[in-house]
């Protein structure tokens, strides 16, 4: 399954005083049962417009909330940390087959019962697997948060992964490969990632292979979430018209079947990242009979705790990051090679990866290459413009504000943070990291990464 692109009506992020107490990171020790204000959001008249609050109940789980004022929307989200990188070869796949079958009925609900439960009160529901990650969510109006309380935690806690349904979702899975291998887009940035770490957790698709899913287990699947889906390595976060207190009573009694809160174990810290993952350039290519030639090339990034990112940030936007970018205006405007280019930077625990995906005629693919190629070294030799670094801290402010701007959107930020970083930064905090970014910082930023080794993954005929 994937992430529900639905958006809703919400409070914008207003331009207010923010303060946070010093971001006690996911690290620090806090009592079981204890409550802690992470931060706290004021407008203009002074008058609070969110609220965030963490409790860590029994078993470790960790309980985050956001209360917006203004809002009739709740979301809720139930963010584990395990990932597709947590896999062994022989249990490739396995963490996005258990999000499937969570939702295939628990000893209290049926299938049928999870989907109309939230269906009959206008929610929506759904559930991704990430490299590092799986998170469940939901969106409802305020007042029937306890009912996408209640179905999350039966889902988490108590479902019985039947033999059937492992059978009837096996199926359902290896479709979805084979629609990702029919996606040139999937599979271009599958080969990358391929070639950028090998064959390691990272390297390897999310969804699986059709080897490694026909040959996963019932027995497999369920060792595997039980050594995972484990409350210490959990965080249930939530966002809109929350109260905080009446959030943790409905938790500690939705996660409390089966004794699943019992035990003392402390909050799993976020992933490490004192050694940094290697990533391996070089070329690959894979045939298909697509009418247009998909490319990515790139270099090693940066790991999604280091301060560099904000640069990079700026960096990646000025490169590729909307219709004044440098690489859309010379490869599409100017020189008419092709429909769609871009450039990304994605994050991980212990490394990163920055690229260019480009999408064009087979005839065109020199040409292309040979102006991405150009217009990297160019960064990397001078840097960028005055003019594009604000246009790039622009862009980087509007998109932050405005895709805050849902409870949705809210409910992701703290859940992520409280899993994955080491402190939930306010978004003022990261408006002025932004706003700290000199020319001379994405000039060493480009110059660092643009001068390494290539990685190359091309896929279109023969």
């Amino acid at each position: 399954m994937t992430q529900s692109n639905a958006t809703t009506t919400g409070r914008r992020a207003t331009a207010g005083r923010s303060s946070a107490s010093p971001a006690p990171s996911a690290r620090a020790t806090q009592k079981v049962g204890s409550t802690r204000t992470l931060q706290t959001e004021t407008g203009a008249d002074g008058q609070v417009t969110s609220r965030v609050r963490r409790t860590v109940l029994t078993g470790g789980l960790r309980v985050i909330s956001e209360q917006l004022a203004g809002t009739r929307s709740a979301s809720i989200g139930v963010w584990v940390g395990v990932g597709s990188r947590d896999e062994t070869p022989r249990l490739h796949g396995c963490s996005h087959f258990l999000e499937h079958l969570l939702f295939k009925g628990t000893s209290e609900r049926s299938a049928l019962d999870i989907s109309v439960a939230l269906d009959a009160v206008g929610g929506e529901f759904n559930a991704f697997t990430a490299k590092e990650y799986t998170c469940f969510h939901a969106r409802v109006l305020d007042e029937d948060l306890p009912l996408a309380v209640d179905v999350l935690g039966d889902m988490i806690t108590n479902s019985t992964l039947a033999p059937e349904d492992v059978e009837a979702e096996r199926d359902v899975i290896l479709d979805e490969i084979a629609m990702h291998d029919d996606d040139p887009d999937d599979v271009v940035h599958n080969l990358f990632a391929a070639q950028a770490w090998g064959d390691s957790p990272l390297g390897r698709g999310i969804a699986g292979t059709e080897e490694s899913i026909r040959a996963l287990t019932r027995a497999q699947i369920a060792r595997f979430q039980k050594r995972h889906y484990r409350p210490a390595n959990m965080v249930v976060s939530a966002a809109g018209n929350v109260d905080h207190a009446a959030l943790v009573r409905l938790v500690r009694r939705a996660f409390g079947r089966n004794g699943f809160l019992e035990g003392d174990e402390p909050p799993v810290p976020p992933r490490g990242h004192a050694r940094g993952r290697r990533v391996t350039p070089g070329l690959s290519e894979a045939t298909r009979p697509f009418e247009q030639v998909n490319v990515v090339l790139g270099v090693a990034g940066l790991h999604r705790q280091d301060e560099r990112r904000f640069a990079l940030g700026v960096l990646n936007t000025a490169l590729g990051g909307g219709t004044s970018s440098r690489l859309f205006q010379e490869v599409r405007e100017r020189r008419g090679l092709a429909y769609s280019v871009f450039s990304f930077a994605s994050h991980h625990a212990d490394s990163g990866l920055v690229g260019v995906a480009v999408g064009c005629l087979p005839s065109k693919l020199d040409d292309v290459l040979a102006v991405v190629r150009e217009e990297l070294a160019k960064i990397a030799a001078d840097g960028i413009t005055a003019e594009e670094l604000s246009r790039g801290k622009g862009q980087l402010r509007g998109g932050l504000v405005l895709g805050l701007e849902d409870s949705g959107s809210r409910m992701s930020r703290i859940g992520k943070a409280e899993l994955v970083y080491d402190e939930l930064l306010s978004i003022d905090e990261v408006m002025a990291r932004i706003d700290a970014v000199t020319l001379d910082d994405v000039h060493a930023i480009a110059r660092e990464l643009f001068t390494q080794p290539e990685v190359l993954a091309i896929v279109g005929p023969a």
